[in-house]
């Protein structure tokens, strides 16, 4: 049976950490918008608009995958956490400055998801009269 090579996902998730953010409960690659959800057991399951989630990943690299996702989301994901949470302890009440912040992080994940995007010609298929 074929698999999904994870490779390029692990790779990313330590070279292009801020690609990535951990959203309802999954983990979510902002310019492709595939989903990976990651089970007790260690297993892992691609959800993607395309053909991508038609594979499942290489079992052989599925503790790899785990093992990446959990570096990340201890010395990346957390400390952003973290690191936002106290600052909006010292934030002036100032409703300008946090739109303005939500604003940047808006445009920042728009130009991340502006360069992948594959124009969907099937939408656009009529049937012959």
């Amino acid at each position: 049976m074929n698999h999904l090579d994870a490779s390029p996902m692990i790779a990313a998730l330590s070279g292009s950490p801020d690609h990535f953010e951990f959203t309802y409960g999954s983990l979510h690659h902002i310019p492709s918008r595939h989903r990976f959800y990651f089970d007790p057991n260690g297993g892992v399951r691609v959800d993607a608009h395309c053909d991508c989630s038609s594979l499942a990943v290489d079992t052989r690299q599925e503790r790899a995958l785990n093992e990446a996702f959990h570096e990340w989301r201890v010395n990346y994901w957390s400390v952003l956490q973290i690191n936002r949470e106290f600052a909006s302890h010292f934030d002036p009440p100032m409703g300008v400055r946090r739109l303005l912040i939500d604003l940047t992080v808006w445009v920042h994940h728009a130009l991340l998801r502006r360069g992948h995007r594959k124009p969907n010609y099937e939408a656009f298929k009529v049937p012959a009269e």
